[in-house]
């Protein structure tokens, strides 16, 4: 994976949405009651002029929503061929402007799929292409960390708790969450953690991807493309995600609630270090 020259930043506006809206609905006793929505809407890519793709999202982070879903699609491998970004909620788009141009766009955008991600995500050929190239690290992990790190980050889906209807996504650094992120779909979360990343020059390599959404092959092309190994999920796995992972070496740890996960792929890299009395008791 490329490296960041230090200090980089493209020009970039700061052009976040408030990520809710009041309501009225009226409840079970038809009684009404003042209730948030997130939102939801249509941000188009252009990429020095040419159109390449409508997301949906809530706003709130578009310009590394952009970043992150250029990074990860594989469209742009260096954040030094940015030269800026700037988001027009008027005309409900962004358009990127890069230094040289970006070559190859027709042999880029020749293939695409439409994955399972919510509200529809897309992985074009070029995301493939690389795929299996990347090789990623073997990182440990504690039992002792992943009951913390879900105690920690339990608090930290502001979004998701006034309005339903969002995934969240984390960037962890051992028990600690270095950024959480929420969307109308975990691609559009996890994408804006990736963009944020690039701007930051954080590495990935010792890093733990967690996710309120499926763990699907997207999720673990998504989180291979940042150079993360681990992903941790509350909700379970795809079998293309799980074979993927596989191929690809990611530690895959799932249905991971309170005390309770499962690891589908990976359990050779888990330290089983949880004091006797702090283990939960077996449910079969």
């Amino acid at each position: 994976m490329a490296n960041t020259k230090a200090g980089y930043r493209p020009e970039i506006t700061n052009a976040g949405l408030s990520p809710t809206h009041p309501v009225t609905a009226v409840d079970e006793f038809n009684a009404s009651r003042e209730v948030e929505v997130p939102g939801e809407s249509p941000l188009t890519l252009y990429v020095d002029g040419r159109e390449i793709v409508t997301l949906m999202t809530i706003g709130a982070h578009p310009e590394a929503l952009t970043l992150g879903y250029l990074r990860n699609q594989r469209f742009v491998d260096r954040l030094e061929q940015i030269k800026s970004v700037t988001v027009d909620h008027h005309t409900e788009s962004v358009q990127v402007t890069t230094r040289d141009g970006i070559e190859g766009w027709d042999e880029k955008l020749k293939r695409r799929t439409v994955t399972t991600g919510c509200g529809q995500g897309t992985v074009f050929s070029c995301t493939l292409d690389n795929l299996y190239s990347i090789r990623l690290p073997a990182v440990s992990v504690r039992q002792s960390t992943i009951y913390t790190l879900l105690n920690n980050i339990s608090n930290q889906n502001a979004i998701y708790r006034r309005s339903g209807a969002v995934h969240g996504c984390a960037l962890c650094d051992g028990a600690e969450s270095l950024m959480y992120t929420e969307d109308v779909g975990r691609h559009n979360a996890a994408d804006a953690i990736s963009g944020y990343m690039w701007l930051d020059g954080i590495s990935g390599s010792d890093k733990i991807f967690y996710t309120t959404g499926r763990l699907t092959s997207e999720i673990v092309m998504k989180a291979a493309h940042m150079g993360i190994a681990v992903l941790l999920s509350r909700s379970g796995v795809t079998h293309m995600g799980l074979e993927l992972a596989q191929e690809l070496g990611v530690t895959m740890i799932a249905r991971a609630r309170g005390r309770h996960f499962l690891v589908y792929h990976g359990a050779g890299n888990i330290v089983f270090d949880a004091p006797p009395e702090q283990r939960p008791a077996r449910s079969d």
